[in-house]
């Protein structure tokens, strides 16, 4: 098929059946993994990095091509194709849609909603996923996933870490600590890579000094000579990191980077057995707008430091980009909301690396107290700057 032929429209939800809100996908059937066993479900063990059954024991590896990497997309070709898939439609798919599949074990219906892929029976605790939804033609399948590194009593030691840490924290807080249950989440991302030409112009500041007088007496002054100054240049970048889904802690989960995105293998539906995953609902069109933005700051400073000198101003950038591909990613997150006096707080801790994200409550005492003290100091350093006299 090529690029310009028209791309049928499938059913929705990643199915054999046609998959409208409210109803059954795959005619109610989850993607479970029997434990070959027991007949048990495994689930993924973050310290064995394989699949495991939690009743009777039985492991069994993940396998897979270990010279195979996440492959890249082209960004282009997959716009145009999705477009096609959707022209026929009367509407998209959204996040609010609901669907419900039963589970396995215990017969119940269990409720996916929006952008939710995976996620747990609430009567037996059976691991359950919508089945190939992550390889659903009307949506850009998952690329790949950066699997849980750090369980979650490690999250909790690095928590207890955080908090004592937070110097400016109500010693309540500090001694109490951040209580709540960890939730392991998988959270849909878009990186995004391009080459892009540059062509610039501004001026290029050099300082200069001049004696003046002020009254009796000489003082130097800097002054500014400015030159004009344009050029060229190419520039790479590599995976930049976008996270993909709304009513998310945004700055919190931004706060987590870098991510070891080199750990990532090929999408395994296994991995996310037994945790809470999502698609993505930021579309890969929107998500490329948000990376351009840190894209155009990086191309700023990169302009400065070519511009030179002691001040540059940039008067314009004529950016071109190519060899534009991306990769639709999940990467691990521990979440936790606790509250302190009444009032919730959102922690997030990166799954890979353990680093620590978080909400927290401020103690007015100490802060009015780092105020003073700062305040004193300035006062002392004043006063014998002055020659320490007092009015007589």
């Amino acid at each position: 098929m090529t690029a310009s032929s028209p791309v049928p429209p499938l059913p929705r939800g990643g199915s054999t059946s046609t998959a409208r809100a409210g109803v059954e996908i795959d005619q109610g059937k989850g993607r479970v993994f029997p434990c070959e066993g027991c007949g048990a479900d495994l689930e993924f063990h973050i310290g064995q990095q394989q699949m495991v059954c939690p009743f009777c024991g039985f492991q069994k590896q993940l396998v897979g091509d270990p010279e195979r990497g996440v492959e890249e997309n082209d960004y282009r070709v997959a716009l145009r194709r999705v477009a096609e898939q959707r022209a026929g439609r009367s509407e998209a798919p959204t996040a609010d849609d609901i669907h419900e599949v039963r589970c396995g074990d215990c017969g119940a219906n269990v409720q996916f909603v929006g952008t939710l892929t995976a996620d747990e029976c609430p009567y037996c605790g059976t691991p359950i996923q919508l089945d190939d939804v992550h390889d659903a033609e009307d949506r850009l399948r998952v690329d790949g996933v950066l699997p849980f590194q750090v369980d979650r009593q490690k999250a909790a030691a690095r928590l207890a870490e955080w908090v004592r840490s937070r110097w400016f924290a109500p010693n309540e807080f500090k001694r109490r600590g951040a209580k709540g249950k960890f939730q392991g989440v998988y959270l849909p991302f878009w990186t995004y890579d391009a080459m892009t030409r540059n062509v610039y112009s501004g001026e290029r500041g050099e300082h200069y000094y001049v004696t003046v007088k002020r009254g009796d007496q000489e003082v130097r002054e800097q002054r500014t000579r400015w030159y004009p100054a344009s050029g060229d240049f190419d520039r790479f970048f590599d995976d930049v990191l976008v996270l993909a889904g709304k009513g998310l802690p945004q700055k919190l989960v931004d706060a987590l980077e870098p991510w070891p995105l080199d750990g990532c293998m090929p999408f395994r539906q296994e991995v996310l057995a037994g945790f809470l995953a999502r698609t993505y609902d930021i579309e890969l069109e929107d998500g490329f707008r948000s990376a351009e933005q840190r894209i155009e700051v990086a191309l700023r400073h990169e302009t400065e430091r070519r511009i030179g000198g002691d001040e540059q101003r940039v008067h314009s950038i004529q950016t071109t980009y190519g060899a534009m591909t991306y990769k639709h990613l999940l990467l691990p997150c521990w979440m936790l909301v606790y509250k302190f006096k009444g009032k919730p707080y959102q922690v997030v801790v990166n799954a890979a690396t353990g680093e620590v994200q978080g909400e927290r409550p401020w103690s007015f005492w100490k802060i009015a107290l780092v105020v003073l003290a700062g305040l004193a100091v300035v006062g002392t350093i004043a006063f014998f700057a002055s020659g320490g006299a007092g009015p007589g």
